[in-house]
């Protein structure tokens, strides 16, 4: 889901980046606001971080005692997105192994369908593994999956997500 927020964060310019002028300062600060957001990835909270939409203020610099660096409040908006169980995503298969299928949706790399969760699907080994349905349906690398989350988990040391999946319900499976 994708998730809208005002967060405040602080940016520190360094004494050498400082100008008289507004205009070159305000840069600096939006320059290095993006090159932050842009590493911080994500958190457990909001999840991943996709966009600064808004700038809402730059607060009154402080200077920084022993390094004469300035540091500036900033308040910003921007778009974020998490998954959360019960959610139905939309994902492209990419690993596929005898136990089940990694999915990708988004910023989301590993989401994993257990061939538990794949209620009349089973293995067929060989070179290229597939997924086959009594149906005729097959679930290969590169196809199109509806699942719906079961389970999200945030690994913070890799600032990511993983989630847990399922094809029971209406509407779920291969999307042709």
């Amino acid at each position: 889901m994708y998730l809208k927020a005002q967060l405040q964060w602080n940016v520190i310019i360094p004494a050498e980046n400082l100008d008289a002028k507004g205009l070159a300062l305000q840069k600096a600060i939006i320059v290095r606001l993006l090159d932050e957001f842009s590493a911080k990835k994500a958190t457990s909270t909001l999840g991943y971080f996709l966009a600064v939409t808004t700038l809402d203020k730059i607060g009154e610099g402080k200077v920084r005692q022993h390094s004469g660096d300035v540091l500036f409040p900033v308040t910003f908006t921007c778009l974020t997105y998490k998954a959360f169980a019960g959610e139905v995503l939309e994902g492209e298969v990419h690993k596929i192994l005898k136990h089940g299928v990694f999915l990708r949706c988004g910023p989301v790399e590993h989401i994993y369908l257990s061939h538990l969760k794949m209620q009349g699907y089973s293995f067929v080994p060989g070179e290229n593994p597939i997924f086959m349905s009594e149906k005729s349906a097959k679930i290969e690398k590169g196809v199109k999956l509806r699942v719906m989350v079961i389970g999200v988990r945030y690994m913070e040391a890799e600032r990511e997500f993983q989630a847990v999946a399922n094809l029971d319900g209406d509407y779920l499976g291969p999307i042709e």
